[in-house]
């Protein structure tokens, strides 16, 4: 069997420095809904990203998923590649960065059902990201899915 597979877009923004210089990057991540995670932060935050099926391109399948789970166009841009992580459950994500502006106050994000308490025979929805927020890339580092840090660095790479 062969791993899932998930593609994401990590929007990326310049802060202003003052006197016209730029400060540092912030990006866009979202905390993962659902009972699992409400009460975690490290670990909890993630690229809005999404499975996608082996007859779907991974870029339209990024494109895609930021809809679903933001409820918000995925913004035009130079699209940055940032390649693929492998994470500990075996998933491989793809990302690709792009520099826009986007107002988490906006987002409407997709939900999905589980049963929940397990076995309790009650099923319930939960957003699939219960917030987006921009956070400078130190505090990112701290909250994200551990695999995903090498997104964080790549962005780096490339904006230097």
């Amino acid at each position: 069997m062969s791993a899932k597979r998930s593609a994401g877009l990590l929007l990326f923004r310049r802060t202003d420095g003052g006197d016209g210089v730029p400060g540092p990057l912030q990006v866009l991540l979202g905390h993962m809904g659902g009972p699992f995670f409400a009460r975690r932060d490290a670990g909890a935050w993630s690229v809005p990203k999404g499975e996608y099926e082996p007859d779907e391109a991974a870029w339209d399948a990024a494109r895609r998923e930021f809809q679903e789970e933001l409820g918000l166009a995925p913004p035009e841009g130079e699209a940055v590649p940032l390649g693929e992580v492998r994470q500990t459950n075996g998933k491989i994500v793809t990302a690709w960065a792009i520099e826009a502006d986007l107002d988490p106050a906006r987002m409407v994000p997709g939900t999905f059902t589980m049963e929940w308490p397990p076995r309790s025979g009650r099923f319930q929805e939960f957003p699939e990201l219960d917030r987006v927020e921009w956070l400078d890339l130190d505090r990112a580092r701290a909250v994200i899915v551990p695999a995903q840090a090498a997104f964080l660095d790549r962005l780096v790479e490339h904006s230097e």
